[in-house]
Parts: structure tokens; C-alpha cells; sequence
């Protein structure tokens, strides 16, 4: 650590970067950023750290989900509520039906840019640089739209300000206040068998409430049920933004990346010699690692070590992202960290995994794939005696029709009718909603030290 900077990821090689058409322009927005104040506040993020460290120790349950890539044209005050509101409804039946405290974390406030599988897409045999998320260049097919721009990182850090606003006033101004989860039920939501679902455990609530201030409980003013907490996180891609809000506690003379609570580093990015996990070890963020079924007990061993030298809980969560190869490969990599006496959270990423593509070449995700990883993950956690601490899903609050499956049914023929996604499918609010009841029930069976089945 004594050789770490800021900008010490600047001496490593690095993948999945924009190429910019004028180094000067971008050297020009970096400077700007560095004279912005932080996004988030490094109280915030070592408040985030104990939860973390909660969750790795089995007290509490880690949530993190939302868009899979945040985008400039549908920001809006009512999507951002969306989100949050399935968010909140969805810690609610987890703390509520799974008896767990959860820790919320929304992929919100700085998901903009997105690692590729290739540096060029093409369409009717017209080649052109692949779209990496609004943070970098536009989705629309065509060369001006693809060049990088580095003044979107300007934009996105505004954007990511004003949506930290309001997740902030939403979370501590009402909207999370237990008395009215009966109002958080999204329109969509009310008419579906999930809705009636949720209706009775919010009336349990409702119940639990009422009897507690019958008994001489002051509920009003406490605001452990008034309001909440719902950190934010992105991916840490674009080093040169990250570095940009990256602020010295000058207290302590730790670093710490302000431009989120957490940040985590792909699959396609972890590799030990080379930028990216030189960045993220020298930051004092909680940090995500995604692991993929090819990664071997070894380098993960040096990666957390990389990572949390000081094998610290609440620093490092391992992010499982493997589909149907997770019960080949999870249970060894579990060992060996047991076995090396490492502190880890483990969570689990469903999403990533279980992509396909249709016959009409639409990218999709079946939610009964999704549904079985999640159980297998907790499986597997159960017979090797660990903790199953999270999970990290792709979501939105708008009622759309990219995942297939659930409760609603949705099916391949179904999937054009609401497609919006700028990148990945993502659950709608409905298959959300349903996703955390069933998780809840493993959960609670987890927590009371019994096999899921």
C-alpha cells in the first residue's frame, strides 16, 4: 500500500476503456471533476461498511439491485421513485417474512458505463464502436453517436447528484415510513396474485404496528420505522472518473472513491496485474469482486487478498455469477476460503449467467433460470456451512417485458411489447416482488440453520 495513489492504476495495463478522440478534452473534464464536490460522504460509506460487516458475520442480509445501466433520456423523478419503491417493498418482505435485517444497496447514481464482449457491433454489415452506456457514448447506430465523449461524465456526475437527491429525500422524507407501505404497491403490482401477497404482509405490518402503540410503544418519531437508508453503487469502469472523485479523509489519511458507497469490479476486469483492482485496492470503499464458473481457488485467494490484506469484514463481498455451472465449481472456491480463513460476504448474482439470446435475437433472461441459481447458491452455502449474505440483481420499477416467466407469465412472443433496456433484460417490479418472497423463504430456512429446499 505504500506505493498506492490515486492515479497509480495509470502505470497498469487496462481493459474495456473508451477511446478518446482528444486526450486533452478528457484531461480537461477530469480536472473539472476534482473541483466538484463528492457524491456520497465518507460517514456514509463507513456506516455501509458495519452493515456489510454485519452481513458477513450472518446478522443481516445484503440487497443490491437495480438498473443495469442508467441512462440520460429516461431520468425522470417517477422512475427513480419506481426504483426505489421496489426496492423498499422488497427489503419489507425480507425483513418481514425472512425475520432479517437488510442492508439496501441500488444500482443507482453512476451506472452509466457497461464492459462489452467485442469493441465493435454490426448491423446490416455496418460496423461500428460498440455502445458502452451513456457514461461514454449514444446507443443511436451511427458513427457521430458512437464517438466517446468525455463531457458525458460531466453529465453523468450531475445526474448522478440530482438522483442521490432525491433517493435521499424519497428514503428519509416519507416514502419509507412502515405506516404506509399499503401505498407502495405499484399499479401493475395491485392486480396480480403477487399484489394480494404483498397486501397481506403489509397488513401484518399494519397489525404488528398497531399492536406495539396499543401497548404504549411512541412509533411516530422513531426513525428506525420512519425512514431508511438505501446506499448507492456502480461498477468501477471508467478509472478516470472514479480517480476524479476519489477524497483523503484527512483525518484518518485513508482514500476513498466518493463517487459511490460501494463499488465493485466485473469479471471481465479483475485480472491482478492490471488496472482496475490496482484502483480498487487502495480505496477504503466496500468492494465487489464478480466471479464467473472459469475463475480457480487460487487466483481468488490472491484477489482477496489484493483486496482486503487486512481481512476486514464489510470490506469485500465475492459476487457469484456462475448459471448453471454454479454447482461445479461454487463449493471448492467456498473451502478454500474457509479453509484460508478469510473473511468474505457471498452473494449472488443470477442475472449475468442465465443471458440468452432468442430466435429473434433478443437478449432475455428466463426467471425460473434465475429462480434456480439463487436456490442452488443457497444450497450450496447451506451443506459447506456458510453464510448465503446477498443478492445482486438487474431491476426497474417500470413495467416492462424483458425477462421471461413468473408469476405474470411473460413469454418470448410477449418480450417486444415492453423492451426498453438501453443493455442487459431486467426484472420488472412484479418479478422482483416475486423473486424476494420466494427468497425470503430461503432465507428464514438458512438463517434457522436448515436445508433449503
Amino acid at each position: 500500500m505504500d506505493t498506492w495513489n490515486p492515479s497509480s492504476w495509470r502505470n497498469k495495463p487496462i481493459l474495456q476503456q473508451p477511446e478518446y478522440p482528444q486526450q486533452s478534452d478528457l484531461q480537461a473534464v477530469e480536472s473539472q471533476l476534482r473541483e466538484l464536490p463528492p457524491l456520497v460522504f465518507i460517514d456514509e460509506v463507513q456506516e455501509l461498511t458495519k452493515q456489510l460487516a454485519r452481513v458477513t458475520e450472518g446478522n443481516a442480509f445484503l440487497l443490491q439491485g437495480g438498473d443495469c445501466a442508467e441512462s440520460f433520456a429516461d431520468f425522470n423523478t417517477l422512475n427513480i421513485q419506481d426504483t426505489c419503491k421496489v426496492i423498499l417493498q422488497m427489503a419489507v418482505v425480507l425483513t418481514f417474512a425472512g425475520s432479517c435485517p437488510v442492508v439496501k444497496v441500488g444500482r443507482l447514481a453512476g451506472q452509466f458505463a457497461k464492459p462489452r464482449s467485442a469493441d465493435t457491433e454490426t448491423v446490416d454489415g455496418v460496423a461500428l464502436p460498440s455502445y458502452r452506456g451513456d457514461m461514454v457514448n449514444d446507443i443511436a447506430f451511427t458513427a457521430a453517436a458512437r464517438i466517446p465523449d468525455p463531457q458525458r461524465l460531466i453529465r453523468a456526475y450531475h445526474q448522478s447528484a440530482a438522483t442521490l437527491n432525491l433517493l435521499r429525500a424519497f428514503t428519509k422524507g416519507g416514502l419509507a415510513d412502515l405506516h404506509q407501505v399499503h401505498q407502495w404497491n405499484l399499479e401493475f403490482v395491485k392486480g396480480s396474485p403477487l399484489g394480494n401477497q404483498y397486501q397481506n404482509l403489509a397488513d401484518r405490518i399494519g397489525e404488528a404496528l398497531a399492536f406495539m402503540e396499543a401497548c404504549g410503544v411512541t412509533l411516530k418519531d422513531t426513525p428506525s420505522i420512519r425512514e431508511t437508508t438505501v446506499y448507492t453503487s456502480h461498477e468501477a469502469l471508467l478509472l478516470n472518473y472514479e480517480e476524479a472523485l476519489t477524497r483523503r479523509d484527512e483525518m484518518a489519511g485513508d482514500w476513498y472513491d466518493c463517487s459511490a458507497h460501494m463499488l465493485w469490479i466485473g469479471e471481465r476486469t479483475h485480472q491482478l496485474d492490471k488496472a482496475h483492482i490496482e484502483f480498487a485496492r487502495g480505496i477504503k470503499n466496500p468492494i465487489g469482486i464478480k466471479i464467473g464458473p472459469s475463475i480457480d481457488s487460487d487466483e481468488l485467494l490472491r484477489l482477496i487478498d489484493a483486496l482486503n490484506p487486512s481481512n476486514e469484514p464489510g470490506r469485500l463481498t465475492i459476487i457469484v455469477r456462475m448459471g448453471d455451472r454454479i454447482a461445479d465449481t461454487l463449493p471448492l472456491l467456498i473451502r478454500t476460503v474457509e479453509r484460508e480463513g478469510r473473511k468474505v460476504m457471498w452473494s449472488s448474482d443470477p442475472m449475468h449467467g442465465n443471458t440468452i439470446t432468442t430466435s429473434h435475437g433478443i437478449k432475455t433472461r428466463s426467471f425460473d433460470k434465475i429462480l434456480e441459481e439463487v436456490r442452488n447458491f443457497f444450497e450450496i452455502q447451506n451443506s459447506e456451512g456458510t453464510y448465503a449474505g446477498g443478492i445482486h440483481c438487474e431491476m426497474t420499477g417500470q413495467n416492462v417485458t424483458e425477462c421471461t416467466g413468473g408469476a405474470q407469465g411473460i413469454t418470448e412472443k410477449e418480450l417486444t411489447d415492453k423492451y426498453f433496456t438501453y443493455c442487459d433484460p431486467r426484472l420488472n417490479a412484479n418479478q422482483a416482488l416475486e423473486l424476494a418472497f420466494l427468497l425470503s423463504a430461503f432465507l428464514k430456512k438458512a438463517r434457522a440453520g436448515k436445508k433449503v429446499s
